[in-house]
């Protein structure tokens, strides 16, 4: 009996959630679709990085040759132990458009990322700011389409969702999962609605007018938040300031994480911080996961009619939403759920894994520093 009411009440909720996610979806425009303009405001990029030296040369001239023409990058090095630092320095003598800081210590109550970005805010001088990655790559009229879209809708923040690149088929299923217990979450079509508070952010493309980001009070007020992208999204949603989320798939491109291992430990920081570093929201999160993405997959072969019926509806409605998902968010194959079942485990034993390391280490360990989890808590 209790199995019958557990699928029951699944059933009902994937049923809203994906009746919710199509009509939300289609309020996501794509920025391929937008003309491109070659001039306008003065856009300032601001990209911090710490040990990019495999990534940033890429990621920059693929930034130097857009079609929009005025545009202002500061690179950021946060205390990278690599070549990152002398590669911006190179790039800065070779366009005069391109200033690099160099940055050496990290003062107290700040994440290194968070800084830098703040840091590189501070000598932008562009009516536009774009705070984006060392590891993004753009296509040639990424900027000028944005920049189109973002003034036509006379916007304070546009965020745009890339395309996630991926090489295995077990990391692709993986970031498929990510991305559809991210949509249900978050809910990130709430963001083109006015009137909600729900806001997003991404961190691969956060672009917002100067006079948006110094009235939410900058980074400044993000010193310790792993998640800082989604953060300032949400910030400018809760001011009431305008904002839309669009997808630009075919336009901004970045490897989520090489591989699998590198996906479990990047969530490391950030999983345990998403649910606001609670032991009860990490138990809520695990019992919901499992009872709504894992259980009808087991249940399904009872020999109980009515379990098994209802086991078989919950894993067509599950298909239907995670291709919807899928197709949307990704230019990943459908057909990755046949992996479901298998990744929704392995993302329960992300959320594991990330709260314990968290908890034994008493912080967060990225990109080198160790951040303590009571400034964490206290600044979540």
């Amino acid at each position: 009996m209790l199995l019958v009411l557990l699928l029951s009440l699944t059933l009902i909720f994937w049923f809203a959630v994906t009746i919710d996610a199509a009509v939300g979806f289609r309020q996501l425009h794509r920025l391929e679709q937008e003309p491109g303009l070659s001039e306008g405001p003065l856009l300032s990029v601001v990209v911090a990085a710490r040990n990019e030296e495999n990534t940033i040369n890429q990621s920059i001239k693929s930034q130097l040759g857009q079609t929009y023409g005025n545009i202002e990058w500061v690179l950021v090095n946060d205390r990278s132990t690599d070549q990152t630092g002398r590669l911006m320095d190179q790039l800065a003598l070779m366009d005069k458009r391109v200033s690099a800081i160099q940055i050496d210590k990290l003062p107290p109550g700040w994440l290194g990322k968070n800084h830098a970005l703040y840091k590189g805010a501070k000598k932008a001088s562009g009516n536009l700011l774009l705070f984006t990655d060392a590891d993004v790559v753009y296509k040639a009229d990424a900027f000028g389409k944005a920049v189109h879209y973002f003034t036509r809708h006379k916007l304070d923040h546009m965020t745009a969702a890339p395309s996630l690149y991926a090489k295995s088929f077990w990391l692709k299923a993986f970031i498929s999962f990510f991305l559809f217990g991210f949509s249900f979450y978050k809910r990130p079509w709430l963001a083109n609605r006015t009137g909600t508070k729900n806001g997003i952010g991404i961190g691969a493309f956060n672009l917002l007018t100067h006079d948006a980001y110094k009235a939410v009070g900058t980074h400044a007020v993000l010193k310790m938040r792993p998640d800082d992208d989604l953060q300032l999204g949400l910030k400018i949603k809760q001011s009431g300031l305008r904002q839309r989320i669009v997808t630009a798939l075919s336009l901004i491109e970045v490897e989520w994480y090489p591989n699998l291992n590198e996906a479990l430990r990047g969530l490391e920081k950030n999983t345990f911080a998403g649910l606001h570093y609670r032991i009860s929201m990490v138990v809520f999160a695990i019992f919901g996961v499992f009872t709504a993405n894992v259980l009808p997959f087991f249940t399904v072969l009872s020999s109980d009619k009515l379990t098994s019926m209802l086991s078989i509806a919950n894993i067509v409605i599950l298909a239907l939403l995670s291709t919807l998902i899928t197709k949307k968010m990704t230019i990943f194959s459908p057909w990755l759920f046949v992996a479901f079942p298998l990744t929704a485990l392995l993302f329960i034993f992300s959320i594991i894994r990330a709260t314990f390391l968290t908890v034994i280490r008493g912080g967060i360990i990225w990109r080198g520093t160790k951040y303590k989890l009571s400034e964490l808590r206290k600044n979540d």
